[in-house]
């Protein structure tokens, strides 16, 4: 049976308030570092759902002021109860509407998007941090999205594909820029999985993948 190093699990350095340098493996490096653009996360959590919540809200309103104006809660006074539980239930796309708008405003410090040498590290949470990874070698596809606000600021958002997770870079500057560049880190990766650089011939009519891992 082999022998089982007493340090492995021994930690080295301590925290760094939940930094992404916390959680990188040995030897790996940082290439870049991201976060949304604050006016347009601004917007879009105050602007996107609102509608549809000022609608709701104005419906119950008028239902409840003509209760109160016909004299149908006086009449029979556990109505008050009954409409404080049903409104409050009622308003549910309402209080979602809130809790998004909230989260979006406060957890906006917490967000950020590192790619590394090896995957991309995308960081958030309100109350705790959570830390999500994507390895490249795990990239099924890279696309673009560009709304409204998107177009305005100049930003858009990249949808990441993986094996069996999701992610979007939201409201991220020079959008087409990375898209290009994951694209690219993605078919290298893969082509060299597939095709190992040591394998190649001197004249290769395949893939020209150049990537070095972040190595100059």
């Amino acid at each position: 049976m082999p022998k089982i190093d007493e340090n492995y699990f021994k930690v080295e350095n301590p925290m760094k308030q939940n930094a992404v340098e916390d959680i990188l493996e040995k030897d790996e490096k940082i290439l870049q570092r991201l976060k949304p653009n604050a006016k347009v996360i601004r917007l879009e959590a105050i602007f996107k759902g609102m509608p549809l919540a000022l609608l709701w809200f104005s419906i119950d309103a008028i239902f409840i002021v003509t209760m109160f104006a016909t004299g149908a809660v006086e009449e029979a006074p556990w109505m008050i109860a009954f409409m404080i539980g049903f409104f409050a239930l009622h308003l549910l796309p309402v209080w979602l509407y809130i809790a998004n708008l909230i989260k979006k405003l406060a957890g906006y410090k917490n967000i950020e998007y590192v790619f590394t040498d090896k995957r991309i590290i995308i960081r958030s949470g309100l109350v705790g941090i959570d830390f999500k990874s994507i390895y490249y070698t795990s990239l099924e596809s890279v696309n673009l999205k560009v709304g409204l606000f998107d177009r305005l600021f100049k930003v858009g958002d990249i949808y990441l594909k993986a094996n069996t997770q999701t992610a979007v870079l939201e409201d991220i500057e020079n959008p087409y820029v990375y898209l290009s560049k994951l694209q690219k880190i993605a078919l290298d990766i893969k082509s060299d999985i597939y095709y190992p650089n040591d394998l190649r011939p001197s004249e290769n009519h395949g893939y020209q993948t150049e990537y070095k891992g972040g190595e100059e």
